[in-house]
């Protein structure tokens, strides 16, 4: 980040130490020290006082920096959604594997641990869902170029919002059909135990 280099000069520029810096944004001297070393970021209220101290617009300040703070902040929303969709598609596995054994081996036990496993399971679906719903990807092709941080162009994006639709048409027979076997094969999984 050019952030460090910048703070550097301005602060040599108005000829004071990191100590006298340090002194009028509240922080340690090390933390100054830290800021000019890229080791670390000011938050935004220290950016503030920064920006004030050195008699400087917030713009000029963080100039450059704005790209690289958004890509980076990609990049931990594109891994915590790697991280959210790989436990969902292990606990949705656990899901449809357990509730049979659960029920048959502990009964009421086993159906509330079964039913705890399909909570959590839900609750990292939503979390799946809110990210794609945030950064509208919905098709397959956007998944895939979400996770490897690539952007789809404008055509390409206008191409996977026309099949949205049809998508969702054979996404819910699919999941109609999938339902209705995963039902026949339940029932008669009960009757056998």
């Amino acid at each position: 980040m050019e952030l460090g280099q910048r703070l550097k000069d301005y602060r040599n520029l108005n000829k004071m130490s990191q100590e006298d810096l340090a002194e009028k944004v509240y922080v340690s001297r090390q933390t100054i020290s830290s800021w000019e070393n890229d080791k670390s970021y000011p938050d935004i209220h220290s950016l503030l006082m920064l920006s004030e101290v050195f008699n400087v617009t917030l713009d000029d300040l963080v100039k450059g920096d704005i790209e690289i703070m958004k890509e980076k902040i990609n990049q931990n929303i594109v891994s915590s959604f790697k991280k959210d969709s790989a436990i969902y598609s292990v606990l949705l596995i656990l899901s449809i594997i357990l509730i049979v054994p659960m029920n048959k081996y502990f009964g009421l036990v086993g159906d509330a641990i079964w039913l705890s496993v399909f909570g959590i399971t839900m609750y990292y679906a939503i979390r799946i869902e809110k990210v794609k719903k945030e950064n509208d990807i919905y098709t397959y092709k956007e998944i895939v170029a979400f996770q490897n941080g690539v952007k789809l162009d404008e055509i390409e994006k206008s191409r996977e919002k026309k099949k949205r639709t049809y998508q969702t048409i054979i996404f819910v027979l699919v999941s109609a059909v999938v339902g209705i076997i995963m039902t026949v094969l339940l029932h008669r999984l009960f009757v056998l135990f």
